[in-house]
C-alpha cells in the first residue's frame, strides 16, 4: 500500500493512528524521497550510524552525535536510581528545585513541568535561563535557601550564563548553610570544567550525561530526566512511549512505514518551498513547540538553508498567510480542540500543506520527542545539511566576549551599534517604517527581547508581534535573550538571509554583581545583546535596535502604536 496515495492518509506502523499528512502538490515529491531512502536502506544505515547518510565523506559530529537513538532503552537502566534520588530529595523537605541552564539543558525540563505539572508532595521546579538582573532577583525572592536544590546544567561545562548564575546562587546559599555543596547538583559531560568545579566544592551529586548526544537531542538523558524525576513525573512511562517510537523506525521497518521518517521526508521536501513550519497546539500541550523550536532551528539553520519554526504566533486569517507556510497541528484527546479543528480545516482548504498529530494522553510526548528527533535528522539529509552541529552559535559568543572586554560601552555610530530610543517617537517611527519597507515576500520577522520575561511583558510583545503580522503578512517569531541564542540564534545567522530582526533592550534599575567576577548581570546581558547585534550585522542581516529604557510596557505599547500607524 502506498501510504501517501490519498490526499489525507494516516501514516502508521506499530502505533495507534496518530499522524495525518495533507501534502497537496508536494505528495509526489515526498513519495519519491521515501522511495529513494528505501532504496538506499536509510533506516538500517541510521542505526548503524553511517555518516554517509548526510555527506559523501565522514565529518565531525556525526557518528559521535547519534547516541540518542538508543536512549529510550539505555536510560531504563537508570530509572530506579533516579526515582530513589528524587524520593530522597522530597523526603528531606526540599520545596524548590532551580535549574540553571540554557538551550538543550533547560528546554525539555521546562516543557515537562509546564505540561505535566508537579506531583503531590514533590518540589516546585523553576527553570532560570535568563541573565536579566530582574529575572535573577525575581527567582531569588521566591526561595528559601535552606530548602532549595540547584541543578547546574551544562553539557560543555563552560556555558557563561549557567556558570554566572551558579556563582550568584552559591554565594547566597553559602550565607545560610555551612555545607552549600549539599544543595547543588551538576549535570554535565564527563571531564568538563563543571565536573571539576562540582568535585572541588563538594556538590551533592554529579550526573554524567551521554557524551555522544548533542544538547538539543538530550531530553532523554540526565539533562531531561533528572529534573523530571525531581518533580515526580512518571519517567518510566515517558521512556516507554519513546521506546515504542524507536521501534517504529527500527532498522527492520520500511522507510515508508515509519512515522518519524515519513515526517522527515515531508519536512525536507515541503520546506524547499515552504520553510516556515508553523505550529498550532491544543491548550494542554501548547508549550511542546518551545522544545521543537530549538531542535528544528539549530539543526537545520545553516549553510544558507533552514526551516524556521514558528511557535505561539498570534492567529491570522487563512488568506493572510503567505505561500511559505507549512502547518503542524498538535492536539491532545479531550483537550478543547474545537477551534483548532476549524482552523485546521480552513487552512487546509486554503491549500496550505499540513500535518496533524494526535496525542491520546500527555505521555505520548515521549513518542513525539523521539519521532521528531528522527524526522529532523532525516530532513537534514534531504536538505543537504549537517543536523548535529551548530557552527554559527559561537559567533555571537565571540562578540559578547569582546563587548565584555570593552566594558560593554555602546557606540551609537551607524557603523557599529545604532540604538534607537523609545523616548524619541518621531525618529523611531521613521526608522521602523524604513526597516519594514525592506521586507520581501518569503521573509520573516524576529523579535529579540533582551528583557525580563514576565507574563505581562510576553503578552505585550505578542501584541507587537500581531501588529507586525498584520502589517507585513510575514511569519513572525519571538524569543527572549539570551535564551534564543542557544536555539533560533543559529538559524538567524547561519540560515538564509530572510530575517528582519527587531532587537529590544532596556536599562536595568538594579545592579546585581556576579561573585568571583568583575562584572554584573546588567553588564552581561547588555554585552550579549550587543554581541548578537554585531554578529547579525556581520552577516548582513536587516536589524533595528530599540532601547525601552526603564518603561518596558509603555515602550512596547508605543512600538505597537507606531507599527500600526
Amino acid at each position: 500500500m502506498n501510504p501517501l496515495k490519498e490526499k489525507r492518509h494516516t501514516i502508521i506502523h506499530g502505533l495507534e493512528e496518530h499522524q495525518t499528512l495533507d501534502l497537496g502538490e508536494y505528495k509526489n515529491q515526498v513519495e519519491e524521497r521515501l522511495k529513494s531512502w528505501k532504496k538506499q536502506h536509510f533506516s538500517r544505515r541510521l542505526w548503524s550510524k553511517d555518516p554517509l547518510l548526510w555527506f559523501p565523506e565522514p565529518k565531525p559530529e556525526i557518528t559521535d552525535r547519534l547516541g540518542w537513538l538508543v536512549l529510550p532503552e539505555l536510560m531504563h537502566e537508570q530509572l530506579e536510581d533516579l526515582t530513589l534520588f528524587a524520593k530522597k530529595v522530597k523526603d528531606e523537605g526540599i520545596s524548590h528545585v532551580v535549574l540553571l541552564g540554557m538551550g538543550g539543558s533547560s528546554l525539555a525540563p521546562d516543557i515537562f513541568q509546564k505540561i505535566f505539572g508537579i506531583a503531590s508532595g514533590y518540589p516546585e521546579l523553576t527553570v532560570l535561563d535568563s541573565t536579566h538582573p530582574s529575572a535573577v532577583l525575581s527567582v531569588e525572592g521566591k526561595l528559601n535557601f535552606r530548602r532549595t536544590l540547584f541543578l547546574v546544567s551544562s553539557k560543555s561545562g563552560t556555558t557563561l550564563e549557567t556558570l554566572s548564575l551558579f556563582r550568584y546562587f552559591w554565594k547566597q546559599v553559602s550565607r545560610v548553610k555551612e555545607n552549600p555543596g549539599h544543595y547543588f547538583v551538576a549535570i554535565t559531560d564527563s571531564g568538563t570544567p563543571l565536573k571539576q568545579l562540582a568535585q572541588e566544592r563538594g556538590f551533592r551529586m554529579v550526573f554524567e550525561a551521554n557524551p555522544d548526544v548533542g544538547g538539543r537531542y538530550s531530553a532523554f538523558t540526565y539533562f531531561g530526566l533528572v529534573p523530571a524525576a525531581l518533580i515526580g513525573m512518571d519517567i518510566h512511562r515517558l521512556l516507554d512511549r519513546a521506546w515504542i517510537a524507536s521501534e517504529n523506525c527500527a532498522f527492520c521497518v520500511s522507510e515508508d512505514k515509519s512515522s518519524g521518517i515519513i515526517l522527515g521526508a515531508a519536512l525536507s521536501e515541503v520546506a524547499k518551498d515552504r520553510d516556515k513550519l508553523t505550529f498550532i497546539a491544543s491548550p494542554s500541550i501548547r508549550d511542546f513547540p518551545d522544545w521543537l523550536e530549538q531542535l528544528i532551528a539549530e539543526s537545520t539553520g545553516k549553510d544558507g538553508r533552514g526551516i524556521l519554526p514558528v511557535v505561539n504566533e498570534p492567529f491570522a486569517l487563512p488568506e493572510e498567510y503567505g505561500q511559505d507556510r507549512f502547518f503542524v497541528f498538535l492536539t491532545l484527546e479531550g483537550d478543547g480542540t474545537r477551534g483548532i479543528g476549524e482552523r485546521m480545516s480552513a487552512l487546509e482548504k486554503a491549500g496550505h500543506p499540513a500535518v496533524r498529530i494526535k496525542l491520546k494522553e500527555k505521555f505520548d510526548l515521549g513518542r513525539e520527542i523521539f519521532s521528531w528527533e528522527v524526522a529532523v535528522a532525516f530532513a537534514g539529509s534531504g536538505l543537504g545539511i549537517h543536523p548535529f552541529n551548530q557552527p554559527d552559535v559561537q559567533l555571537a559568543k565571540d562578540f559578547t566576549r569582546m563587548a565584555m572586554e570593552k566594558g560593554s560601552k555602546e557606540k551609537h555610530s551607524k557603523g557599529d551599534v545604532e540604538t534607537l530610543s523609545a523616548d524619541k517617537p518621531e525618529v523611531l517611527a521613521k526608522a521602523l517604517k524604513n526597516w519594514v519597507s525592506q521586507a520581501r515576500s518569503g521573509d520573516y520577522i524576529a523579535l529579540q527581547a533582551y528583557l525580563f520575561p514576565t507574563l505581562e511583558t510576553t503578552e505585550t510583545l505578542q501584541n507587537v508581534r500581531s501588529e507586525l503580522l498584520k502589517r507585513t503578512q510575514l511569519a513572525t517569531t519571538l524569543g527572549y535573550g539570551p535564551r534564543f541564542l542557544h536555539s533560533t540564534g543559529q538559524l538567524h545567522k547561519g540560515g538564509p538571509n530572510k530575517g528582519l530582526f527587531l532587537q529590544i533592550v532596556d536599562e536595568s534599575k538594579v545592579d546585581v554583581p556576579i561573585p568571583e567576577t568583575d562584572y554584573d548581570f546588567a553588564t552581561l546581558i547588555k554585552a550579549q545583546a550587543l554581541g548578537d547585534y554585531q554578529a547579525l550585522r556581520q552577516r548582513d542581516r536587516r536589524i533595528i535596535r530599540v532601547n525601552l529604557k526603564t518603561d518596558i510596557l509603555g515602550g512596547l505599547r508605543q512600538l505597537q502604536d507606531l507599527i500600526r500607524s
